[in-house]
């Protein structure tokens, strides 16, 4: 299992704009095959970084996954809608696995 973490760079002025852009994923991404962990929105210190984080099998498995996404009509519209709002200045994606598993436990 690998783990997506996407960290936007928003348009401060437009949260409410990728706030709505993160409940449509929070349907969009389950959907097509992936793990949502969440979408978290700028609340206290910058009003400028968001993130995505949802995790998924394998980089094969995040391909396939891509292109269901691509041909979802939601995914097509919350890609339409980021380009035409504009709100998204900086996206940048990395994938990580989890290193501390198994955790200790009590």
């Amino acid at each position: 299992m690998i783990t997506c973490f996407i960290r936007y760079q928003i348009d401060p002025f437009k949260k409410a704009a990728f706030e709505t852009y993160a409940r449509t994923w929070g349907q969009a991404i389950p959907r097509c095959g992936a793990d949502l962990i969440g979408y978290f929105a700028p609340h206290e210190g910058s009003a400028t970084t968001a993130y995505g984080v949802y995790a998924i099998e394998s980089l094969a498995a995040y391909e396939a996954y891509r292109a269901r996404l691509a041909e979802d009509p939601l995914g097509r519209e919350n890609y339409r809608f980021a380009q035409e709002e504009r709100f998204i200045l900086r996206e940048d994606r990395i994938f990580l696995k989890l290193a501390s598993a198994p955790h200790a436990g009590k």
